[in-house]
């Protein structure tokens, strides 16, 4: 799953310009916050605790390695033929981190 958080790409791009150094400090810093999110309860759903546990980042991705994380996230068919709704964790956990990350733009920018 790639995110992008629209919006915002002129604030990284006025970043960019100033400092690329600064600009992968605020990346890495709101990446190490999604996967912090995601440890706490609420961030990552747990049935064994296999799902949270596969959680990972480096420098500034952030990911699943449960093979199960993508049908939990979107959703997936039954046996039966039914449908499991997707729990959307990893977007709800990024959505809670945009305002964030705009206001540590704008911060750095600032500085």
């Amino acid at each position: 799953m790639r995110i992008q958080f629209d919006g915002i790409e002129r604030l990284e791009k006025k970043l960019m310009a100033k400092s690329q150094t600064d600009f992968q400090a605020v990346g890495r810093k709101n990446v190490r916050a999604i996967y912090t999110r995601s440890q706490k309860p609420g961030g990552t759903p747990v049935d064994s605790n296999e799902l949270r546990m596969s959680a990972r980042y480096a420098g500034d991705e952030m990911g699943y390695g449960a093979q199960h994380a993508p049908h939990v996230e979107y959703g997936h068919r039954t046996v039966s033929g039914g449908f499991v709704q997707g729990q959307h964790f990893l977007q709800a956990n990024v959505d809670t981190q945009r305002p964030i990350y705009k206001q540590d733009l704008k911060t750095k920018i600032s500085e």
